[in-house]
């Protein structure tokens, strides 16, 4: 069973050693490779969960696939991760983060090469639909083991002035897994089918399973009291875990919605070929990446946790208010298309990193609400909120282009960002 998290200053200082309940022994730097752990396996599957959406066109093409049926195979790896991330979170504040990132990391890995044997298009043969988001949702149900144990080992070797920092380094593995998948993923898939594609993520998960088994172990504790952050309700019964929560996966739709279906619509409506889609997306994750790391810094030193997730909320949806004005300024006035066609993968890139740059801000303010005793469990609340959106915007947005074309997918986006702005909670 997980140990309950409980320091002096000297353990959490930078200063001397640090002893964990095992009775292992580390230096004032270990704290940091715990860090690297947390971001190596997160960029891993985040290059799973962004990555592959970011072949989109790909995978359409390669599977036979309509719209609907891309979006609910891609919807499906969402639902997975929705459905599993509160038992992970539960059974890391249980059993540890240790147990469950080498449990979760090396089942994810093992399934993603079984789909890189069985589950891919072939001379001869092309896999059901039905297999593809069978498969899809199975990786997410293995997958949704990272989000809350790294989370929670990062919470508890971290100091309170340190954790918004510590976590924003944590959430730019998100960015920059999926940053890299796009990159990567979608040449790999038309110069060498997806059995690269799967093979490539598998052994990223095995990587990290070799990384946290080398160097993840429980955190340090000293003396018999329990430290005062595990005070308060359990995550399930307060209210503003909740709140938090909720927001949280609100403003995740509109970002959804442009890792999965982006590619899509910078090639059907403005015409980009694979290169400039996946330099777009990259420029959307790198942007996410610098703008995570300042915004938990910028919080740490402010105080503002708050207030800054209320101005994320409103600048995203100004910001995709922008972007379907652009649409329908693209249909409506021909003479100027080409100009407009040609600021929009700009606009795209302004509105994809204004709706990511808040996480690492936001799960800190959350787990510090949790208590240290129960980050796992509110990290995968608030997941479970996250991945909700990953299954229900992909199989939403084909219908929303069946009935009013991408200016009602970009406006959609900019009302859920505008829900969740006055859910946030306000600064105490």
């Amino acid at each position: 069973m997980s140990a309950t998290v409980i320091r002096n200053h000297c353990q959490l200082s930078g200063r001397g050693t640090a002893t964990t309940a095992a009775g292992r022994t580390f230096g004032p730097n270990h704290r940091w490779k715990v860090l690297g752990i947390g971001v190596a396996a997160n960029a891993g599957f985040s290059a799973t969960f962004s990555g592959i959406p970011a072949t989109a066109v790909v995978l359409r093409q390669g599977y036979h696939l309509s719209n609907a049926e891309l979006g609910l195979a891609l919807g499906l790896l969402g639902l997975g991760v929705a459905l599993s991330e509160l038992p992970w979170g539960l059974l890391t504040d249980r059993w540890g983060d240790r147990r469950v990132l080498l449990v979760g990391l090396g089942a994810t890995s093992a399934w993603l090469l079984a789909m890189a044997m069985l589950v891919v298009p072939t001379s001869s043969s092309i896999p059901d639909v039905t297999l593809l988001a069978a498969g899809l949702l199975v990786t997410g149900l293995l997958g949704g083991s990272v989000n809350g144990s790294s989370g929670r080992a990062i919470m508890a070797w971290f100091r309170e002035n340190e954790r918004g920092f510590a976590m924003s380094i944590r959430q730019t593995a998100v960015p920059l897994g999926g940053g890299l998948g796009a990159l990567v993923l979608p040449s790999l898939a038309l110069a060498f089918g997806f059995a690269a594609v799967f093979g490539l993520l598998a052994a990223a998960s095995a990587l990290s399973a070799l990384f946290a088994w080398r160097w993840l172990h429980e955190p340090p504790m000293a003396g018999e009291a329990v430290s005062s952050d595990v005070a308060g309700p359990a995550p399930l019964r307060n209210v503003e875990v909740w709140r938090i929560s909720t927001a949280i996966g609100l403003l995740c739709f509109p970002q959804v919605a442009v890792l999965t279906f982006a590619s899509v619509f910078l090639h059907d409506f403005a015409g980009l070929g694979t290169t400039a889609i996946s330099a777009s997306l990259a420029a959307v994750q790198v942007g996410a990446m610098v703008m995570r790391v300042w915004s938990g810094r910028f919080t740490d030193r402010h105080g503002n946790r708050r207030q800054f997730l209320r101005l994320c909320s409103a600048l995203s949806a100004l910001a995709f208010v922008v972007l379907w004005l652009l649409v329908l300024a693209a249909h409506a006035t021909p003479s100027s298309q080409s100009f407009l066609i040609a600021v929009l993968p700009l606009m795209l890139v302004i509105a994809g990193i204004s709706v990511s740059a808040w996480h690492g801000v936001a799960y800190t303010e959350l787990a510090t609400l949790a208590g240290a005793g129960h980050v796992g469990t509110a990290l995968s609340l608030a997941n479970s909120f996250v991945f909700v959106g990953f299954f229900l915007v992909p199989v939403a947005i084909p219908g929303l282009l069946h009935l009013w074309s991408w200016p009602g997918v970009w406006l959609s986006a900019a009302a859920c960002a505008l829900v969740a702005w006055p859910i946030f909670l306000r600064r105490t």
